[in-house]
């Protein structure tokens, strides 16, 4: 069997199918637990287990992801669930924002990506893992301040016409009679598989515009682009959101970039995870148009405005190495003694440079 030519058509389609087998797992785990939320998570829970300060309860809801860990393809759909169910909406967007790098597989993937588990000795060189250290503060920093700006915000102004109808029937669902186990187990699943088309098509239309992206724009010019300091942090915000990485996997894509700083790989580890090609089309699915132009613009500033300064103050947190050519005890040594002196070559041998009038004769 021969196989057939190279062709532009052949390569969009293989970059298609690989970047939709990578994400299409998370889309389905992240519809399953949206379906299993919607069935089984009492209504109004996470308000009486979140503080009622809305103040405190944004800070709070930086951390969901180590309870609910999911990537930014399956978010989405949890998130709309989460609100539906009574998630204050300055909480579902700091939620929304935090969740896809605030987990333990992202955390995990980025420590393996930088070698930086060696780095940690204990809680107190947590600071080494630079990058780590840098793209978990960013990332809550960003999705807090957003969270933050929204706290006066009605579900009305936010969301669409259809998912601020499935917060009043969700509000019906918990005064009606109790549901047995079978027949919330049914209603999970046909609501996962409605999450999952919804989801699905907005997914594959931002992967379909990824692989062209990846594989008929020339990558070279764009990392020469991205070799200008002026514009290295912009460029690289702008390859993460055309690549449109899982935030599983991008670490391994941004720690080779050894010709940029760390601040464009902090940006490029930050901003990817909260939007991309394929999150702009998941997002109109819960969001109204205006609101998310506007939280584009707002997640872009504040991710290019602080990258830089971000990444050198966490740098300032790394422990520096002690020499060891100088004792930590100070001048004196541990014995408190004067510390000696440079032996220097003895006197009566001194080092003569040969001249023609010490040369050995023949």
């Amino acid at each position: 069997m021969t196989l057939p030519e190279p062709s532009a058509t052949g390569d969009i389609l293989k970059a298609f199918l690989s970047i939709l087998f990578e994400g299409a797992p998370y889309i389905l785990v992240g519809t399953l637990l949206s379906g299993l939320i919607d069935a089984f998570l009492p209504a109004k829970l996470l308000e009486r287990v979140l503080p009622k300060n809305r103040v405190l309860s944004t800070f709070a809801a930086g951390f969901l992801g180590l309870v609910f860990p999911v990537c930014e393809c399956a978010v989405v759909p949890v998130v709309r669930r989460l609100v539906q169910k009574g998630l204050p909406i300055s909480c579902g967007i700091t939620y929304l924002l935090s969740a896809p790098i605030i987990n333990p597989i992202v955390i995990a993937s980025t420590l393996t990506a930088f070698k930086e588990f060696q780095k940690i000795d204990g809680i107190f060189g947590i600071g080494n893992a630079t990058m780590t250290l840098s793209r978990i503060t960013l990332g809550y920093a960003v999705a807090v301040i957003v969270g933050l700006a929204l706290i006066r915000k009605k579900p009305a102004d936010v969301l669409t016409d259809a998912v601020v109808r499935g917060i009043g029937k969700g509000a019906a669902a918990a005064n009606g009679a109790t549901q047995s186990f079978d027949a919330k187990l049914t209603h999970a699943m046909r609501t996962a598989m409605r999450d999952f088309l919804d989801t699905a098509m907005y997914f594959t239309i931002g992967v379909i515009i990824t692989a062209a992206f990846n594989t008929q724009i020339d990558q070279s010019k764009i990392t020469a682009v991205a070799g200008n300091e002026l514009f290295a942090v912009p460029s690289l915000m702008g390859l993460a959101f055309a690549l449109a990485l899982c935030s599983t996997s991008d670490a391994f894509i941004a720690a080779p970039m050894d010709s940029f700083s760390n601040a464009a790989k902090l940006a490029f580890l930050v901003f990817g995870p909260m939007l991309d090609v394929k999150l702009v089309f998941m997002y109109s699915s819960v969001f109204r148009r205006k609101f998310m132009v506007g939280l584009c613009v707002a997640i872009f500033l504040l991710v290019a405005l602080l990258c830089e300064p971000w990444a050198k103050w966490v740098g300032k947190l790394s422990n520096k190495p002690v020499p060891t050519a100088v004792s930590s005890t100070g001048p004196g040594g541990p014995s408190g003694a004067p510390p000696a002196a440079p032996i220097s070559p003895p006197a009566s041998a001194p080092t003569v440079s040969p001249s023609p009038s010490t040369e050995a004769k023949p």
